[in-house]
């Protein structure tokens, strides 16, 4: 500036200045401010959603996270393990990249498919600085809705459905029984219902104690009879007692999204399909010696094993019964997979022996042994529980004599097994006799297909060595036998 002078110095100075602090350069840095705080310069991640494990999910629970915010993600690498309708399942992914952000922590109840749970970015870029959705980061309040009080029993009464209040009967008796109106008790539950639990708190709170019951007036006397006898004295009134305080005399049982599945698969199954039933009684001595020489030998075989065995032969003898439904149409079945039905603490699943047919008898009984130890553990893989042919359900060993199974869709057929007893025959001689109900879809399985499939399974329980040989021969033991 000193070649300017100092006039010239000046006036430029002048100009700088006017520059710098114009609403247009100030306009300038407000923008450029935006823009480096803005969420312009995060990372876009991308979604892991929660996925649909099979084919009747609709909704799960992450059990347990496997990765962490940071650790790096290959194709193939397992996320998370996600309780599906029917069992534990892992959630693999196929994409690489780095895990930026879990949205759903553990132990998340009932998350529907398709809901983000989770966000991911590709490697090399800043997973802190992933960019996550805003209708996720804006929090959620959990408290119920306000529900403005009731004033009057009048207002109360028009609340609720046919004139009883917004509450159930068990409330109502409450309140009846501790002269209470619904407007004095705050209600906790949706959409301003009052609950049960609402009446006892305020009870127990305020130390409430019942109202005396109305005596209960004596029959009339004829004047005759009363002459006679003079009327007994009234009897004192008791006090009806205290109801128990909240949480004492029950324990409430999460109800599983298995059991909820099964509940609604079964209701389905028993308004959709149209159940036939047979039964068939036969003595099973020679199954269960046959059982007995199996365990001489060192091999742990036990009765439902030989069942299912028995029951895979005979559908191989009559394939008109291992039929499926695949959407409306009928197919016969090429392989024989025989679903077992096991209880788990979460509801009922139904592993499957796959090629029971082509197997032997101690396979079948590592197989059975396997699935249930990993069904119980809620460590099946899908396609070890989806499918099957055909269903055993076997109660015997709970002591349940004879019981009928519904149906399990898409099969068309399902055998309940009872347990033994000993009976006379009809020479007097003392047999083990067992009872077995077949449950068929009479829309895919005529009821001479069903007789002829469970007389072949009473021939081979009977003489249960034909079905390890491969073939069979019956043998009718009848003084008129020779008749026919």
């Amino acid at each position: 500036m000193a070649g300017l002078g100092g006039r010239g110095a000046g006036i430029l100075y002048h100009n700088l200045h006017r520059l710098t602090y114009s609403p247009v350069v100030k306009l300038n840095h407000i923008y450029a401010a935006a823009f480096h705080s803005s969420s312009l310069l995060n990372v876009e991640g991308l979604p892991i959603k929660m996925p649909s494990l099979s084919p009747t999910m609709v909704e799960g629970k992450i059990i347990k996270w496997l990765k962490e915010e940071g650790d790096p993600i290959q194709p193939g690498d397992v996320l998370c393990d996600i309780q599906t309708d029917k069992a534990v399942v892992s959630m693999d992914i196929e994409e690489e990249g780095i895990m930026a952000k879990i949205l759903v922590g553990e132990d998340s109840k009932d998350i529907k498919v398709g809901t983000l749970i989770a966000l991911m970015v590709n490697e090399g870029e800043d997973w802190k600085s992933v960019e996550i959705p805003q209708d996720l980061s804006e929090p959620t309040s959990d408290s119920p809705p306000t529900v403005t009080q009731v004033e009057t029993p009048v207002q109360a009464a028009t609340t609720g459905s046919a004139g009883h209040g917004n509450y159930g009967p068990s409330v109502r008796m409450l309140l009846e029984q501790y002269g209470l109106m619904a407007g004095q008790v705050p209600s906790s539950g949706p959409h301003g219902v009052l609950l049960k639990g609402d009446v006892l708190r305020l009870i127990k709170e305020k130390n409430l104690a019942p109202k005396p019951l109305d005596p209960v007036p004596l029959p009339a006397v004829p004047a005759i009879a009363a002459a006679v006898a003079a009327p007994p004295p009234a009897a004192p009134v008791v006090s009806a007692p205290p109801p128990p305080v909240e949480g004492q005399g029950y324990t409430d049982i999460e109800l599983t999204s298995m059991r909820r599945t099964i509940a609604k698969r079964l209701t389905q199954s028993k308004g959709g399909i149209a159940h036939s039933y047979g039964t068939l009684e036969c003595f099973v001595d020679k199954l269960l010696a046959l059982r007995k020489e199996y365990k001489s030998a060192g091999i742990g075989v036990s009765v439902n094993d030989l069942i299912i065995k028995a029951v895979a032969v005979a559908l191989t003898r009559c394939p008109e019964m291992n039929c499926v439904w695949k959407g409306d149409q009928l197919t016969l079945a090429n392989e024989v997979d025989v679903s077992i039905a096991v209880a788990t603490p979460a509801g009922l699943i139904t592993p499957i022996v796959r090629g029971a047919d082509t197997i032997g008898v101690e396979e079948i009984a590592k197989r059975v042994r396997d699935l249930a130890a990993r069904a119980r553990e809620n460590k099946l893989k899908l396609d070890e529980f989806q499918g099957g042919t055909f269903t055993i359900s076997n109660l015997g060993m709970f002591g349940i004599s004879e019981f009928s199974a519904i149906i399990n869709p898409p099969q068309c057929g399902i055998l309940a097994v009872g347990g033994s007893k000993p009976v006379l025959d009809e020479y007097g001689e003392l047999r083990t006799s067992m009872m077995a109900t077949l449950s068929y879809d009479r829309a895919a399985v005529d009821d001479h297909i069903a007789a002829t499939f469970l007389n072949t399974l009473k021939d081979i329980l009977e003489e249960p060595k034909t079905m390890l040989l491969g073939s069979f021969s019956r043998t009718i033991n009848h003084p008129l036998a020779a008749l026919l």
